[in-house]
């Protein structure tokens, strides 16, 4: 069964050193544009190769968001954890709006410098 989980939650999980990935199930172009400080991407139609290469241990905490409450892509890769025989699936369903509209940081992917 899939727990949800609120921001403060989240916040606490990351901050106390536990053993938790969080993951953003939006393409690469938002996970790039900014994304929860040390999350992974893995979007919600990853292969399950990729999934299992992003998050090798299923019995980790993994925690899941997207955009925000109306955005799905967060439940569909939940369930496919799940599914997949992930033991400590975690949704944070308000998502990166939430994180964002808190004040709280955000980091994005920088951009390769152009090859000479």
């Amino acid at each position: 069964m899939i727990t949800h989980i609120s921001r403060t939650s989240l916040r606490t999980l990351t901050r106390s050193g536990g053993d938790v990935a969080v993951v953003e199930a939006l393409g690469r172009s938002y996970f790039d544009d900014g994304h929860i400080p040390g999350a992974h991407n893995l979007p919600h139609d990853s292969s399950d190769v990729t999934i299992a290469a992003v998050l090798p241990d299923r019995s980790r905490t993994v925690v899941v968001y997207c955009s925000n409450l109306a955005c799905q892509n967060s439940t569909i890769l939940s369930r496919r954890l799940e599914q997949l025989g992930y033991t400590d699936v975690r949704e944070y369903d308000a998502g990166k709006q939430d994180w964002i509209e808190a004040g709280l940081p955000i980091e994005s992917t920088p951009v390769p410098a152009p090859a000479r």
